[in-house]
């Protein structure tokens, strides 16, 4: 009973966050339609409550969201309903398998497939209060695997809890725009995502900080001053989303094996 108190108050806090406020909504929209057009292929890994998938399906992409979480799951089957969003109830990771889904029913946000990641993350400002009270075993897919069936997408975001870096270990070609999360508490995560993408193209940066919805500035960033820009920004201890643009490809790459 307690659990699923837990579970409801922290599906009800993610729907309000990310369905329930209609400014955040309209700005989520407007940002998407920037980024893609009619047409594109759009991979929205780690889907959650599914505002990003509907705001890149409203722009006129075509979506294939993942969310092991089967609440969250549930409630993107209703938002997929006639629209052009595919879910799939599967991790992205380094490559295929199971694993080990750890889950905060009262803050599913923060679930993650990185083993230790609670006890690393959970001593950080902001998260001491976060318990993470279940634990699934969910069926993993590599990026390779899904460009191999899908082809590949115009833009791929990826907001795992600590997972980023792993899912683009299993990426050898460069997507023309990817998005992943960074944490102040994490850097490093963020700082292997750069060297991937380094090893797969060449790329321009910018970031979005915390959930404003627009680009921190209006000049796109080399590799070396973004950074240099990211690793100042994160000490100001908000999270927030790097964007990473393909000017050039590189040979292709061989997918890296997952790092702990």
């Amino acid at each position: 009973m307690i659990g699923g108190l837990k579970a409801g108050i922290g599906i009800a806090r993610s729907l309000l966050v990310y369905h329930g406020l209609p400014w955040r909504v309209m700005a989520m929209r407007r940002f998407m339609r920037e980024l893609v057009g009619p047409g594109a292929l759009a991979f929205d890994i780690g889907a959650h409550a599914g505002n990003r998938s509907l705001a890149l399906a409203k722009a006129g992409a075509r979506v294939v969201a993942f969310e092991p979480q089967p609440a969250f799951f549930a409630i993107l089957e209703r938002i997929a309903a006639k629209r052009p969003i595919e879910i799939r109830r599967e991790a992205v990771g380094g490559r295929a398998g199971r694993v080990t889904l750890r889950i905060s029913n009262r803050h599913p946000t923060l679930s993650s497939i990185v083993p230790g990641w609670p006890d690393r993350i959970g001593s950080a400002s902001g998260f001491e209060m976060v318990e993470w009270d279940e634990e699934i075993e969910v069926p993993v897919v590599t990026m390779d695997s899904l460009i191999d069936q899908y082809g590949l997408p115009d833009f791929v975001k990826i907001d795992v809890e600590g997972a980023e870096a792993e899912i683009l270990g299993g990426l050898s070609t460069a997507v023309p725009l990817v998005s992943f999360e960074y944490l102040p508490a994490a850097m490093d995560v963020a700082d292997r995502c750069l060297d991937r993408l380094a090893s797969l193209g060449t790329y321009e940066f910018n970031l979005v900080v915390g959930e404003n919805q627009r680009f921190a500035t209006k000049l796109w960033m080399s590799l070396a001053d973004f950074r240099d820009y990211l690793a100042e920004t994160s000490q100001s201890g908000s999270s927030g989303d790097v964007y990473a643009r393909l000017l050039a490809a590189s040979p292709r790459a061989e997918s890296e094996e997952p790092q702990s």
